[in-house]
């Protein structure tokens, strides 16, 4: 069995010591070859090249953006038979799909999950996002996440470690203070459908939860599966207590979000979200610029899992 690992040497949660025991483990049971990402959208391009060569699996070392990028780079022409499986090891701060797909957070537990996987021959096929012409593997966004996104980002620039706390404050501090909590921008638009207007942001999911905050997950769309198609969640409010109360219900607390204050739609296979002005757009927690208008598809069977 050929498999690539594609690593991220800039991954947060493993040293070079621990890169050489996985590495060491994978080679004993595939012809591995090691491919270290060098610049943004390097790993599609090493993906696409996997794919052109006959690798059978691209195991996938980095966090949710790396393997943003190699799903990407796989689907360049769509979904198609014959391309490699995708194995995923978690080397980022948060590794969302990691968790969502049930494995362990830690790396070397997690290569043992994937070892024994390629033993049996086990996989698993899970559908994917579209936000337009990007694939996404768990969320996407118009609106506010994004703004915290985008907030987090900027941390980063300067050289700022976002830890879960920093998060949290970002999170908070653009709620109160970067959002227009006056002004609904949103829209969503779909098929046969009437439209959904004076809306405040657009989360949107392929999956359960959409994001974790340490060990607790947080899932506005708690439906969501990879089976199906997309959940989208937006606030028809931004007034601090109806907004306080979808917090705890997204974190787990009562009942669902939804109801009144919040808009909550399942298993769609395509929408479109218009902006009455640009605001700030991700996927998979990647700041992409902003956006007016991004339409949203599901794409069923889209890429196998080593799992």
């Amino acid at each position: 069995m050929r498999a690539v690992l594609v690593v991220n040497p800039n991954a947060t949660t493993t040293t070079r010591r621990t890169r050489d025991v996985l590495t060491r483990a994978l080679a004993s049971e595939t012809k591995l070859e090691i491919a270290e990402t060098r610049r943004r959208w390097h790993a599609a391009a090493l993906a696409r090249s996997c794919a052109a060569d006959g690798v059978d699996v691209i195991v996938v070392l980095g966090g949710d953006g790396t393997v943003n990028e190699v799903a990407n780079g796989l689907l360049t022409e769509g979904p198609q038979p014959g391309l490699p499986a995708v194995a995923v090891i978690p080397g980022g701060s948060t590794n969302v799909l990691a968790r969502s797909l049930g494995l362990p957070r830690d790396p070397v537990e997690a290569t043992g999950a994937v070892l024994e996987a390629l033993r049996n021959g086990t996989r698993r096929t899970i559908g994917l996002g579209l936000a337009d012409s990007r694939y996404f593997t768990f969320c996407s966004g118009l609106g506010l996440d994004a703004e915290i996104v985008r907030a987090a980002e900027s941390l980063r620039s300067t050289g700022t470690r976002v830890s879960n706390s920093v998060h949290t404050r970002t999170a908070f501090r653009t709620f109160f203070t970067a959002s227009d909590r006056r002004h609904p921008p949103l829209t969503i638009e779909r098929p046969g459908r009437p439209a959904e207007r004076g809306l405040f942001c657009a989360i949107v999911q392929n999956t359960s939860p959409w994001t974790y905050s340490g060990n607790q997950s947080l899932s506005p769309c708690p439906d969501a599966s990879f089976d199906l198609g997309l959940d989208v969640f937006s606030l028809r409010t931004m007034r601090t207590v109806p907004a306080a109360d979808q917090l705890l219900r997204v974190l787990g607390k009562g009942r669902p979000p939804g109801g009144r204050a919040a808009l909550v739609l399942h298993d769609l296979d395509e929408f479109t979200v218009i902006a009455t002005r640009p605001l700030p757009h991700q996927v998979d927690g990647e700041y992409l610029g902003e956006r007016e208008r991004v339409t949203y598809r599901s794409v069923p069977h889209a890429l196998d899992i080593v799992l």
